[in-house]
Order: C-alpha cells, then sequence, then structure tokens
C-alpha cells in the first residue's frame, strides 16, 4: 500500500509517499480501506519533530480517516461497512489498523470522503465542550480560531445545545463563515480586543465556556473573560505552552482552567468518546444541525501541497487527503 513517511523534521518537502507492508492486525482492531483522511495541526507538529506518536502507534501521520471495512476481526463490523475512525496515528496511507472501539459507523447522507474530516473535531468537540466543560443550553461560549474544522464544528454543536456561541478570527472572511452559521459576536483579533468585545456582547457577564486553540498567548485574556464559574478549555499550544496565571482572579471567579490533548488517551477513554459522538453528535447530523465543512481535498500524492497550503494559515474548515 502506499503511505506517506516524515522523513527527517521540517517543512513539508520532508513528507514522502512511500510503498509500504500493509497494518497487520492485533486483536481487538479491525483493518480499514481508507477512503479519505484529515489534515489536523497534530501532523504538523509531528512533521516538525515537535509531536512524536505515542508509543506503539503508527510512524504515519494522520488522526481521523473514513473509509470501509477490509477486515472485521473479531467486532461487530462487516466487510465493506462505511465507517470513519479517530486514530493515534497511521491515517495518511490506503490501509489502517484501528482498535474497533474507535471506529463508528459514518453517518448517514453524508459523503464518505467528507465524513473524514468528521471524528477528530466532533471527538475534540463533544469531549471538551461537553463532558468537559458541561455546556448547556444558554451558556454563552467564546471560541477561538472559528473558521477552521474545530472552530466550525463547535459552533454548530454550540448552536444546537442552545448555547450562544461567540467567535475570533483573523480576517473578515473567516468571520463570514460563522456569520453564515448564524453566530452574531464576530471578532477580528487583528483589529479587536476579544475581551472587551465579549464583555460588551454578554453585558459584562463574560463567557461561561472559552474554547482556546491559542494557549500561553491568550491565557490572561481568557481568564480575564471568563464568567463567575467559567470554565476555560485549552486545546491547543499555537501561541506557547508557557504563561502566568493569575490565580487571584481565577478564584474570585471560581472559575476553572483544564487542558486537554485526544491522541495520547487511552484505547477505552477515545472508545467511549467516539461512542458518544455516535450517540450525540451523529444525530445532529441527521437533522442538518451539523455539518461537515470541507475546505479543500488533495490526492494522496500531493501531501506536501496540502501541508502547504495547511501551514499558510489561508485554509478554513476541513482539509483531506483522497486516497482514490
Amino acid at each position: 500500500m502506499r503511505a506517506v513517511m516524515i522523513e527527517g523534521a521540517g517543512g513539508p518537502e520532508v513528507l514522502a509517499v512511500r510503498d509500504v507492508p500493509d497494518p497487520v492486525l492485533q486483536a481487538g482492531e479491525v483493518l480499514i480501506d481508507v477512503a479519505a483522511a484529515g489534515l489536523n495541526r497534530a501532523d504538523v507538529q509531528q512533521r516538525r519533530g515537535l509531536y512524536p506518536p505515542p508509543r506503539g502507534a503508527s510512524s504515519v501521520p494522520g488522526l481521523e480517516v473514513s473509509g470501509r471495512i477490509a477486515e472485521a476481526g473479531d467486532s461487530a463490523f462487516a466487510v465493506g461497512d462505511a465507517v470513519v475512525a479517530l486514530l493515534a496515528g497511521g491515517g495518511y496511507a490506503e490501509r489502517v489498523a484501528v482498535p474497533a472501539g474507535q471506529v463508528v459507523p459514518a453517518p448517514d447522507g453524508v459523503d464518505l470522503v467528507e465524513a473524514a474530516g468528521l471524528p477528530e473535531t466532533a471527538a475534540t468537540v463533544w469531549s471538551n465542550l461537553v463532558l468537559q466543560a458541561g455546556l448547556a443550553a444558554g451558556d454563552d461560549v467564546l471560541i477561538h480560531g472559528a473558521s477552521g474544522g474545530i472552530g466550525v464544528m463547535a459552533v454548530q454543536v454550540s448552536l444546537a445545545l442552545g448555547a450562544v456561541p461567540h467567535v475570533t478570527a483573523g480576517s473578515a472572511a473567516k468571520l463570514d463563515i460563522a456569520r453564515s452559521l448564524g453566530v452574531r459576536t464576530l471578532i477580528d483579533y487583528h483589529e479587536q480586543d476579544f475581551v472587551e468585545e465579549l464583555r460588551a456582547a454578554t453585558n459584562g457577564r463574560g463567557a461561561d465556556v472559552i474554547l482556546d486553540v491559542v494557549g500561553a498567548k491568550y491565557l490572561a485574556r481568557n481568564v480575564a473573560s471568563l464568567a463567575t464559574g467559567g470554565r476555560l478549555v485549552v486545546i491547543g499550544l499555537q501561541g506557547g505552552a508557557t504563561a502566568e496565571l493569575d490565580l487571584g482572579m481565577l478564584m474570585g471567579k471560581r472559575a476553572s482552567v483544564a487542558g486537554t490533548t485526544l491522541r495520547a488517551r487511552p484505547v477505552a477513554e477515545k472508545a467511549a468518546i467516539m461512542q458518544a459522538v455516535r450517540d450525540s453528535v451523529w444525530p445532529l447530523v441527521a437533522t442538518g444541525a451539523v455539518k461537515p465543512f470541507v475546505g479543500r481535498t488533495f490526492p494522496l500524492a500531493r501531501v506536501a501541497e496540502a501541508h502547504t497550503y495547511f501551514d499558510s494559515g489561508e485554509h478554513t474548515g476541513k482539509v483531506l487527503l483522497v486516497m482514490g
């Protein structure tokens, strides 16, 4: 089979498509003929040598795929079933072996290629906004980076739950995506102070929940933006990993800060998250409240070009690698 190998740490030029042996199934796994794989920030960090795969995981990048079951092992799946999967690695390949618990049926009515953009975003958003932060109807939620795959999913899930999303992005065009989804508070972080804009939009309360992909650079302003009892969940470190935390402000607001990752969690935890996605997010997909948002697709052979586009910061929605 063909798979993408990372031949040294660096830019997109270190990515090469090679012929490699098919994966060998281990106990509890299924084999998937991959239709498409989603690009994620973690893939870029792995390519740069900053985010190695967990012990025992494939060195091939790629954390989410769609496809069809090629070998079902002892699972409840059947050969040919259309599925999506959350991975610890291995997605940029024509075949991938995955613990069966991290695989769920592809949602009905969604093109199988486009479905590759759902598992990582849906699992990240549901596990962090709902399972971690307890987002509920009526909550004000601040979502940073609203035009990317995670951001678009977070907006849609928030609206579906009856929460009120407020978003930041880096251009008018990116904010227009959130506007088209029904968001009213649209903050250009190049031109506006999100702390002030959020206070104005919430009559001084601030956010009940903040979903942050930036990290250190935004920590102080995120805490300042929290409402009493607010919950900040940090899921990315694009703006650095180390910053001072004003514990007095945090305690005064009776607020909390959590940091989470998805890739390195135990198989059982990831399986539980994927089952929650199947039970809670797929019904929203069925009603049209949540839709995959694919910005661009690239064939596997053009993986370096796909990463160059991803690195540019110009992309919106999900970027996918297509195997066919």
